[in-house]
């Protein structure tokens, strides 16, 4: 049987049966103090670049909002809690390279974001497929996962002897390590070092952003994002993307993240020339595909894993994102943007890219065809098999019930409901 033909079943999910490798990884950090101090963090930053200057000091409040909040979270075991210090230093450690980039090339400013590809859409409603697919065609640029995690190369480095660029290695390493501790991510996210990732990863250098959410309960946080205009922080990313474009092209975008969907404003706003394109999946699979990674990961970063707990903060959670996007839909330019069902999507991945290509003004060439079929061939869907979800099973929620709750969803845009246990 191939990888891609099998179904599997997480049959320990609200009570794991921990592996050696898992045992391990828990073990190993078990007794260690996590600093979450700003000064600690903001030191260990300077330290690890060797750089001083963060910029404009205005992100320090939203530190503070992410460190209390993941300080607050009482069922964060130590290893999750270290691995959201390690990325808190690291969005620093960014921040330091980009702003010292920035004021030694002051030209960086000049450069353009001409009509970049914009992909919203929930979590597992085909946005990562969509954007590897089109991210095939070498006429755009993309964010890779490796380059997302540190965007500004340390220029104290070099290359190794094959010319691999030390990012990259260090992303190979920690993603073997992952599929070693936790090898099901692969079969619902796979997080390869070369796959094309969101530019959210990008607003981390300003602290903002929904992310953080992802990895710690952190209601404080959520509650301030929420709160405050975005604005700022998409304009910021912009920043960090013309200091990619500047360090590489090509200099057409084509960039996604399931958060566009809720700051649909901010995001007009900051790429006023962009092609907007906008996935739509029935709520209640999306749902129960994403907590469901959600829950085994859990299973490292948490003293105990909660399915029901899970299930109803991302029901909230995907609710408010899905009546954000309802609102504010009709603030982007219907001559570039687009609704891309889910049904119509899988029915047809390259019917749907060349729909896409027309909006955007953007030839679909023989080379370019090529290259998205030879995408499409080298991954194909379900590549390391299938997960068998079960919402009422393993998270005591009744679909049908859920999916009323997504009726004005439903209203606004022509979604198939799919059958979800």
């Amino acid at each position: 049987m191939s990888e891609a033909s099998k179904t599997l079943r997480i049959e320990d999910l609200s009570d794991p049966i921990l592996t050696p490798m898992q045992k391990m990884a828990r073990e190993a950090l078990s007794q260690v103090e996590v600093d979450l101090s700003e000064e600690g963090i903001l030191a260990e930053a300077r330290d690890q670049a060797g750089l001083e200057d963060f910029g404009d000091d205005e992100f320090r409040e939203r530190l503070r909002v992410w460190l209390q909040a993941v300080a607050e979270d009482d069922g964060l075991a130590p290893v999750g809690r270290y691995g959201v210090r390690r990325d808190i230093v690291r969005y620093a450690v960014n921040r330091l390279r980009f702003e010292d980039l920035w004021r030694r090339h002051p030209e960086i400013d000049d450069v353009e974001i001409k009509a970049p590809i914009v992909i919203g859409g929930l979590p597992r409603s085909g946005t990562t497929h969509l954007l590897n697919l089109i991210a095939a065609d070498s006429r755009l640029r993309s964010l890779p996962y490796w380059e997302s995690l540190e965007p500004i190369p340390d220029f104290r480095e070099e290359f190794n002897e094959s010319g691999v660029d030390p990012r990259l290695q260090r992303c190979r390493e920690a993603y073997a390590q992952q599929v070693e501790i936790l090898p099901l991510l692969r079969n619902m996210h796979d997080m390869s070092p070369e796959h094309v990732h969101e530019e959210i990863e990008l607003q981390g250098l300003d602290f903002a952003s929904y992310e953080l959410e992802w990895v710690a309960t952190v209601p404080r946080w959520r509650d301030f994002y929420l709160a405050h205009d975005q604005t700022p922080h998409y304009a910021y990313m912009k920043r960090v993307l013309k200091a990619l474009q500047w360090l590489r092209g090509p200099n057409r975008w084509i960039l996604k993240s399931p958060q566009h969907m809720e700051q649909l404003g901010p995001l007009q706003t900051i790429f006023p020339d962009a092609v907007f394109v906008l996935t739509h999946r029935d709520p209640v699979s999306v749902i129960r595909s994403a907590i469901t990674m959600l829950a085994y990961g859990d299973r490292i970063r948490r003293h105990r894993v909660d399915p029901p707990t899970v299930a109803a903060y991302w029901s909230e959670r995907v609710e408010t994102l899905l009546r954000s996007c309802v609102r504010d839909r009709d603030l982007l330019p219907s001559d570039r943007s687009l609704d891309v069902l889910f049904h119509e999507f899988m029915s047809d991945d390259l019917a749907m890219v060349e729909r896409i290509y027309d909006l955007a003004d953007l030839e679909m060439t023989r080379e370019a065809r090529t290259e998205l079929d030879t995408y499409m061939a080298a991954n194909p869907r379900g590549k390391f098999g299938q997960i068998e979800y079960d919402l009422q099973g393993d998270f005591g929620v009744d679909p049908d019930r859920l999916r009323e709750r997504f009726d004005f969803y439903f209203k606004k845009f022509p979604i198939q409901a799919e059958n979800s246990r």
